[in-house]
């Protein structure tokens, strides 16, 4: 997947930075911004919700900082028309969010819980009479928690639940629904969920984060097929991707690159895509796994067809092989953890990148956008592409005015989105079928194993009172989104 990134067209014209102005987007692309269910709702008893996985982990001491937890997150749930009518104000044309699946069904199986689909359906329909797309993504990380008593994405069950589940939410949704993305990164479900322990549910052990990988990939197929059965205004079908960008260092970088790309990148795009696992990947993790339990006939089951393949980008990595002298770096962005988010290639170093840094110490990089899109166009050349997250988190301070009124001045998080903007522009102008752009995130939330101590929103929110508070980067995308093109700076 990352052989193309080293060969960047030196005919890309422009700032050298990337801070470009002025330039025009497509009719048709599509400006919007995402959430996720655990980081906003809240309310996680009501109405006959069951716990997730998110739940146990974030009231499991020591896991999450400062004892962070979603049990309120920023209120969404009971906020949700104020919420509404905010994304109307900033002009978002589109709105991606997930459902949470212990609304649907509190432990992952049976009959539908009423209320949940209810709150789903309210959604979806003051998105449409507002003027605003939805884009529903099926699953981002809170798996019921019943689910993973019996195992969880390590078992086949659970993606045969996951089908029947996509069943239940399109048979009520999808007359309404513009795209459906099945799942959100299941990379980090697998290694982070199951190898590393950095996320719920914070299992340690490499066999378990490999089959994890399989059966989200089969969940994906067997939602696509489900959805494909009982939608009946013809939506797109997609799957979000947070695929990775590696520069190799040195003699040993491409190997290292290889290794860390298979497991990353091509266990998912290669089944999804092209039907096939990747041998080498398979060789490289034989000693953990014999991979038995991909099963005859699963492979056809994940090799759906899609419409759009979702990209969530942040930033880059630069790996090489650790030659076994002094300390390995392991700067791969997802922080320290007991167990590996890499099996079968724990012996690839991940270096220290060169700054600026965002607030999460992830380096800014709006090139390795524009080289991933642009990889991924040539490899597959006809399948459409859309940015489904990509934004930032900057320490913001709320300073009030004389008249009271609250203001964000958050120029580094204006700089970052023009930036990365401007490397979707240039994308496009290479030839790549680039649908959309959903900035993360609409509002501050709760960021997983950080808690509430990191800001992404374009909109503030206070976790005392719950104010909403646009931010300087909401009015500056609501100009590109107004006027299609990108503004200037002040």
């Amino acid at each position: 997947m990352t052989q193309h990134l080293e060969e960047r067209d030196t005919r890309t014209m422009g700032d050298p930075d990337y801070r470009d102005t002025g330039l025009e987007f497509p009719a048709g692309f599509v400006f919007g911004s995402a959430t996720a269910s655990y980081q906003i709702e809240g309310a996680h008893d009501a109405d006959g919700r069951g716990p997730s996985i998110w739940d146990t982990f974030s009231h499991t001491e020591g896991k999450v900082f400062n004892g962070d937890t979603g049990d309120v997150a920023c209120d969404h749930y009971n906020r949700l028309d104020e919420d509404l009518d905010l994304m109307q104000d900033l002009g978002l044309e589109s709105y991606r969010f997930s459902i949470a699946w212990p609304r649907i069904q509190p432990t992952g199986r049976g009959p539908a819980n009423e209320a949940g689909l209810a709150f789903y359906e309210r959604l979806v329909d003051g998105l449409l009479a507002r003027g605003i797309k939805p884009i529903v993504t099926l699953y981002h990380w809170d798996l019921p928690q019943a689910l993973e008593d019996d195992g969880g994405w390590t078992s086949r069950a659970t993606a045969l639940a996951f089908g029947d589940y996509a069943r239940i939410v399109g048979e009520r949704l999808g007359n309404r629904v513009a795209l459906w993305t099945t799942l959100n990164e299941p990379w980090c479900s697998a290694y982070l969920g199951y190898g590393s322990g950095a996320h719920a549910p914070g299992r340690t052990e490499s066999a378990a984060a490999l089959a994890a990988v399989h059966h989200l990939n089969l969940a994906h197929g067997l939602a696509v097929s489900a959805l494909r059965e009982v939608v009946t205004n013809n939506p797109d079908f997609a799957i979000t991707l947070n695929l990775h960008v590696f520069r190799p260092d040195g003699e040993t970088g491409p190997e290292a690159v290889r290794r860390v790309d298979g497991l990353a990148n091509r266990l998912f795009l290669d089944p999804v895509l092209n039907g096939s696992y990747p041998q080498d990947v398979l060789d490289d993790t034989a000693e953990i796994t014999d991979w038995s339990f991909v099963q005859d006939g699963d492979l056809e089951l994940i090799r759906q067809p899609l419409d759009v393949l979702g990209v969530n980008y942040y930033s880059t990595n630069r790996v090489r092989m650790w030659d076994g002298e002094g300390q390995k770096e392991s700067s791969d962005g997802h922080g320290a953890a007991t167990g590996t988010a890499w099996p079968g290639a724990e012996n690839v170093e991940f270096l220290q990148q060169p700054g600026p840094y965002t607030d999460m110490g992830w380096n800014i990089d709006p090139s390795g956008l524009e080289d991933l899109l642009v990889s991924l166009h040539e490899q597959f050349p006809e399948l459409p592409l859309m940015i489904t997250e990509n934004g930032a988190a900057f320490p913001d301070t709320v300073e009030v005015d004389a008249d009271g009124a609250r203001r964000i001045h958050d120029v580094d998080r204006i700089d970052y989105l023009r930036r990365h903007f401007t490397a979707a522009h240039r994308a496009v102008a290479r030839g790549v079928d680039l649908r959309g752009y959903q900035v993360w995130s609409l509002m501050d939330n709760f960021e997983w194993g950080y808690g509430y101590s990191k800001r992404f929103g374009i909109v503030h929110v206070d976790y005392d009172t719950f104010e909403r508070t646009p931010k300087d980067s909401s009015r500056w995308y609501a100009q590109l989104i107004r006027d299609r093109r990108i503004p200037p700076v002040d």
